[in-house]
């Protein structure tokens, strides 16, 4: 006997999700949080899985997520057919694209990417900011519709397709460089302070594993989650560090910075992760970021 997943409990479900608690969920929803409760309560006995952990804010469980990512397919599919049906004048919202990148795209070459969505006034997003190595994981627990991402391996239910290459340059000041890395770069690397763009940023200690055989960065390093800030802080002098190309170029114009090591950079692949669904507002944003990443980043 097949079982059914009724959409009220599905919205329902997401709704807890999105505003982290029951009674925010309620609020809404326009019901009472024992309704929302009830509902709960009813997909997880139609579905015979947990489907939340209770905790402050409420998270979806692995299973969750399955029914989650469900619920936002449902809803992008009925927005996408009222919209065909021309029922946006009865009231309907724009189309909300939850998107995941990284913040190198962000600050580079993404936004002029959704230039094009000016055109298309029913089309926005919502953009996440995560490392490239992780936004598969938004997509998984579906958080996000598309990602950039660095995995060339498609999430279940996505279809994934190469962008292209941002290209990294290793930098440091004039001083820095002559004081902490003239000689071997294996030696020194793993003893020069280094700037990090968070705890989760593999970049430089991958550049230096590849360059010593296995010794990561050094443990002095600043933390600057920023990409103007990480620019500033290399230029600052506080360490080296790997900085896309189009933020380098005029500051090596003006001898801020400088290449310790002329001619290497850091290649990163990056890939536009997407549902599975016959969406045409997705199909838009897709469209539009491929054609920006063919301009912008290395084929």
């Amino acid at each position: 006997m097949k079982t059914e997943l009724p959409y009220d409990l599905v919205r329902t479900l997401l709704a807890v999700v999105d505003e982290g608690t029951f009674d925010a969920a309620a609020a809404a929803l326009h019901v009472t949080p024992s309704a929302v409760s009830q509902r709960i309560k009813a997909l997880e006995q139609r579905t015979g899985r947990v489907l939340l952990t209770r905790s402050k804010p409420v998270r979806p469980t692995g299973s969750g997520q399955i029914v989650v990512r469900f619920g936002r397919q449902l809803a992008r599919l009925e927005g996408d057919a009222r919209s065909a049906l021309g029922m946006d004048a009865e009231g309907v919202g724009p189309s909300w694209l939850p998107i995941a990148v990284n913040a190198d795209s962000l600050a580079t070459w993404f936004v002029p990417a959704l230039a094009a969505l000016a055109r298309e006034a029913r089309i926005h997003v919502d953009l996440r900011r995560e490392d490239e190595a992780h936004t598969t994981t938004l997509l998984r627990a579906g958080e996000v519709m598309a990602a950039v991402t660095s995995s060339p391996d498609p999430v279940a239910g996505c279809s994934v397709r190469r962008l292209g290459a941002m290209e990294y340059l290793p930098l440091a000041t004039p001083e820095f460089a002559a004081r902490r890395l003239d000689g071997d770069p294996a030696l020194l690397l793993p003893q020069a302070p280094v700037v990090v763009f968070d705890r989760r940023d593999d970049l430089q200690d991958a550049f230096v594993r590849e360059l010593t055989g296995g010794q990561p960065a050094s443990a002095l390093r600043h933390f600057v989650p920023s990409c103007e800030g990480f620019t500033d802080a290399v230029t600052a002098g506080l360490g080296w560090g790997l900085v896309p190309r189009s933020h380098a170029t005029a500051r090596l114009g003006s001898g801020a910075l400088v290449e310790f090591l002329p001619g290497r950079t850091v290649e990163v692949p990056l890939y536009w992760q997407q549902w599975r669904l016959d969406s045409p507002a997705l199909a838009t944003v897709a469209a539009a970021v491929a054609a920006e990443a063919a301009r912008a980043l290395l084929a």
